[in-house]
């Protein structure tokens, strides 16, 4: 059965479409107006080896703000519908990626609790048209939408463009991780609470 779904999400401020394979080979076909967050998405997907198709218009006359927040949520919930019980799956993932000088940390659990804590040392306000301080608020989303736990944290960095793509090459392998299927279990739930959709 094919793990896949479609969200769309339409504000007064952002009109959002994803697309999701979590079984894919990592294609990529993300616009959302921001050259940067479609590529901050582009890694993901290809380092987790998602398909992914985002298409996002927002007021980008006002910022990038509510643009890369309710993409990241439709993103997030999109994970969170194409893994439906979630029976049989890893739960757990972690990644640990360099990128030239820097070294980002991300560590998942897909446990049905939405949490994020995120540890960055961005140096300027900006890479390209994102703020630095968007990426922290664009994974605590995610990880919302996706109704998981997610820890990342920069361990090496000097460069925000290097960080930044780290973290988010970082979070594709740490879901992916925990997103294949353990055999052993036999598509039972890997919780001693038997749920981690409640």
């Amino acid at each position: 059965m094919a793990r896949a779904a479609t969200v769309d999400r339409d504000t007064n401020e952002t009109t959002i479409h994803v697309e999701l394979n979590v079984d894919g080979t990592g294609q990529a076909d993300v616009a959302t107006g921001i050259g940067f967050f479609d590529h901050m998405l582009d890694a993901f997907a290809r380092h987790g080896r998602f398909d992914l198709t985002v298409k996002a218009s927002g007021d980008l006359e006002v910022d990038a703000h509510h643009t890369m927040e309710d993409a990241a949520l439709a993103l997030g919930q999109a994970f969170d519908t194409a893994l439906g019980t979630r029976n049989g799956i890893v739960r757990m993932g972690d990644a640990l990626v360099p990128l030239d000088e820097a070294l980002v940390q991300a560590v998942i659990d897909i446990s049905g609790r939405p949490f994020a804590s995120t540890n960055f040392d961005f140096i300027g306000e900006r890479i390209g048209e994102a703020p630095t301080e968007m990426v922290p608020h664009v994974l605590s989303s995610f990880a919302v939408g996706a109704r998981l736990t997610l820890h990342v944290r920069q361990l090496e960095g000097a460069n925000d463009h290097h960080i930044a793509e780290a973290a988010m090459k970082a979070l594709g392998r740490a879901l992916d991780a925990a997103t294949q299927v353990d055999p052993r279990i036999e598509g039972s739930v890997p919780s001693t609470k038997g749920t981690l959709t409640a």
